[in-house]
């Protein structure tokens, strides 16, 4: 199984005649997912760069496709609009990847959304969502795959379906860092585990689906074994995130803070990462996680080791 989306989700991408918006469909339909249109105001009735029908809004397209999901390439001033243009059109999984949304915009989202219980949001400034496919042939980045699907900007190929995992372990992935959601699957990869779902949720302050509500879909999926969390300095989730394991979590999870060295009120990448007080620093974060019982890498070389040791795997010593 997988947590939100599968080789069935069907998908749209608005801003799709932009060049980010045509560059990564064309990824993501290379991957397998099932592109089915896009959306850019203005543009409907033509037929984008990948040959796929354009709508001037979300709604015609769901109406003539049938879409489930989104992937949302729309410049920040206008992104917050398109995402609930989404919601109200029906999409059930809406994944904003646009960096530099303002803050407030993204609470009136998160206000309005509410409204929405059946739709979901992943991001903004996020890398996406993806449920690995199968792989059919080709190795590396010239690898094929099938019955997965591919919602953002992450390199496809380093990810490992559960049905090709050697080690018959497979874990969920839930990060606030691009880069590290990509170290930490391919460490698993490497090591056999495989991916039942990865998500990236973004770094901004006011965002989507956050690490609770993602654990407790990992939590209640069949295929997920295990989950990796990787979070940074800046806020309180990864605090919660414990709090919330220790009561309800039924699965090992292992974690990984990143920031140690930040200095006290300065933004260190993301929006989000900001120390605003003693209790958002990374050591405040990794000594709350480990009293809630959720294992701690101390480098983010060590996430795949940790994750195979909690997993009852053997890793032979180099």
């Amino acid at each position: 199984m997988s947590i939100l989306i599968n080789g069935e989700t069907t998908v749209i991408c608005q801003g799709i005649t932009g060049l980010a918006g045509a560059f990564h469909t064309k990824g993501c339909i290379d991957y397998g997912t099932k592109m089915v249109g896009g959306v850019t105001p203005g543009k409907g009735g033509q037929v984008d760069t990948n040959g796929l029908p354009v709508f001037n809004t979300v709604a015609q397209a769901v109406k003539e496709t049938s879409a489930t999901a989104t992937m949302v390439f729309v410049p920040p001033p206008f992104a917050a609009d398109s995402i609930l243009e989404a919601a109200d059109a029906g999409i059930e999984v809406i994944c904003a990847i646009t960096d530099g949304i303002p803050t407030a915009d993204m609470m009136k989202v998160k206000a309005v959304l509410r409204g929405y219980p059946d739709s979901v949001l992943i991001g903004p400034n996020c890398p996406g969502i993806i449920t690995p496919g199968r792989k059919t042939s080709g190795e590396g980045s010239n690898a094929t795959f099938e019955s997965g699907c591919k919602i953002g900007i992450m390199p496809g190929y380093i990810h490992t379906a559960p049905s090709d995992a050697a080690s018959g372990k497979s874990v969920g992935i839930i990060s606030r860092s691009g880069t590290l959601t990509y170290e930490a699957v391919w460490q698993t990869s490497l090591l056999g585990i495989g991916q039942s779902t990865c998500v990236g949720i973004g770094g901004d302050p006011v965002k989507g689906e956050n690490f609770i509500e993602l654990l407790a879909r990992f939590n209640m999926d069949d295929e997920t074994d295990g989950v990796v969390m990787i979070g940074e300095i800046g806020g309180s989730d990864e605090t919660n995130a414990g709090a919330w394991v220790q009561e309800n979590m039924t699965k090992p999870v292992i974690s990984f803070i990143a920031g140690r060295t930040a200095p006290k009120g300065k933004r260190m990448g993301h929006a989000g990462a900001i120390i605003g007080g003693s209790d958002d620093t990374a050591i405040a974060k990794m000594e709350s996680l480990r009293a809630n019982g959720v294992l701690v890498a101390e480098s983010p070389a060590d996430i795949g080791t940790m994750t195979a040791s909690a997993l009852g795997l053997t890793v032979n010593a180099c």
